[in-house]
């Protein structure tokens, strides 16, 4: 199946990699290769993370086959560093799709008002549909989902979510206070949810085994692996994929600028019908991509797009992105399948008020003016990693600070929150988040944020030192 690019492209006579490429000159291919690579980031990057998740027969840890959720059970020990930058607040209920044969129909049980969050995202990381809480509600719930060519008539009752693409991945979150009693909790709804293709749905369905491929690297870094591709595997791959995962109507020009180098919907790119000054441009163009991609999140790059203030950096563009590229792909490669600003906002420190970076051998605070203290619709939580971006052992086996922990309020209503490698005191531990020896990092999540964070009016204070 193509999308209404090939299709275009077909009606007016031969295809770019059917014919020869149009003549480019070394600066010319460049420029259009390093657009093209940024633009097919998110859809290489979502690929290869499927493989690799995917490549199993059964569910285990972090992997399931298509079509069969991940189930975490617990927080990751600090000893864990399999993901980086885990969360010490939702427990993990996630699941791949393919719908270019069928849709699928997902159902949620009852959450009695827990807070959840289940996102929809098609290959390129837009989040189309996003059911919990804010949108849907914490009763029980089914939806379908289908795919950019399927036709039908759907039963009765269920809500349609479309995908522009037939990769599909669904990235469910159920709020966990991390007790023995929470857990079990949480691990009964996580049972009760359930996926099958529409033809199996109200009949008696068991999924079948997945397919191992052995040649897939299951030991590297997704990331690692998709900037580690070739030129010519990674633009390859790229049209290949637009053929189950096309483009939409937006990405005309850019598709129309990599027809110019061969890239097209559905077809192989062959390097070698390229001359040898085009293909010398092209074997510099990953670099170039990805440092741009570093750069757009530096301070005066794009101020709609990244705000750094007082020590914290975020980005309300995400989720939907247009044909902002860069900021799509930069997202991509720092978050995979980031929400919507208006389901979750995550800011990120690694430097205090001061611009200095933040080191374990020095004592912080972080003080909120009375009124002023974090909120959120449905939770905060400022979480502590070292400086690889993994949880820190401490005597508390504390990795995260939030409006649900007894937090002690100074008497005239501001609030300390005090950050620092040694004990504070019995009288300021309830406060207290463990720093390692050396540098960390710090992260504040807002869930469901409130709209004063949104606009701009309520303001992240800076980590001082306290020492």
């Amino acid at each position: 199946m193509v999308g209404w690019i090939v299709t275009g492209l077909l009606a007016c006579g031969p295809t770019a990699a059917q014919a020869k490429p149009a003549s480019l000159t070394g600066r010319e291919a460049f420029d259009i290769a390093t657009e093209a690579y940024i633009f097919g980031y998110p859809l290489v990057t979502m690929d290869m993370t499927r493989r690799v998740m995917t490549n199993v027969r059964e569910p285990e840890g972090m992997r399931a086959p298509v079509g069969q959720f991940v189930r975490t059970r617990t927080f990751p020990l600090a000893s864990n560093h399999e993901v980086a930058v885990p969360n010490a607040d939702t427990l993990y209920t996630l699941l791949w799709l393919d719908v270019s044969r069928e849709p699928w129909v997902l159902s949620l049980p009852d959450m009695s008002g827990r807070y959840a969050l289940f996102p929809v995202l098609d290959g390129w990381t837009t989040v189309f549909g996003a059911l919990g809480k804010r949108t849907t509600g914490t009763g029980p719930q089914k939806c379908v989902i289908t795919g950019p060519n399927w036709k039908g008539k759907l039963p009765s009752g269920l809500k349609d979510y479309r995908s522009s693409t037939s990769m599909v991945r669904v990235l469910g979150r159920i709020y966990c206070t991390g007790t023995p009693e929470d857990y079990a909790a949480v691990h009964a709804l996580q049972d009760q949810c359930s996926a099958v293709p529409l033809s199996s749905y109200d009949k008696p369905y068991t999924p079948p085994p997945g397919q191992v491929d052995p040649d897939v690297d299951m030991d590297r870094p997704v990331r690692e692996q998709v900037n580690g591709l070739g030129v010519a595997d990674y633009f390859n791959r790229l049209a290949i994929l637009m053929e189950e995962n096309p483009p939409t109507h937006a990405d005309k020009q850019v598709v129309k600028k990599m027809a110019r180098l061969g890239i097209v919907p559905g077809k192989p790119f062959s390097i070698d019908r390229l001359s040898p000054a085009v293909i010398q441009a092209l074997e510099t163009v990953p670099g170039a991509a990805i440092g741009k991609m570093i750069a757009w999140s530096k301070a005066g790059t794009n101020a709609s797009d990244w705000t750094l203030r007082n020590g914290w950096s975020w980005t309300l563009k995400t989720g939907v992105y247009g044909t902002d590229y860069t900021q799509r792909a930069l997202i991509a490669a720092m978050a995979l399948g980031a929400n919507r600003p208006e389901d979750a906002v995550i800011t990120t420190s690694t430097v205090d008020g001061a611009g200095q970076p933040y080191s374990g051998n020095n004592s912080y605070v972080m003080h909120f003016a009375p009124g002023e203290a974090p909120a959120a619709n449905g939770f905060w939580s400022l979480t502590m990693y070292d400086g690889d971006c993994f949880f820190v052992d401490n005597p508390l086996s504390r990795h995260s600070l939030s409006a649900h922990d007894q937090l002690t309020f100074n008497l005239d209503g501001s609030l300390d929150l005090r950050i620092q490698r040694y004990p504070p005191g019995a009288d300021r531990e309830s406060n207290w988040l463990p720093a390692p020896e050396g540098k960390f990092i710090l992260m504040l999540r807002f869930w469901w944020p409130k709209e004063s964070l949104l606009n701009g009016s309520w303001k992240i204070p800076p980590v001082k030192r306290a020492d």
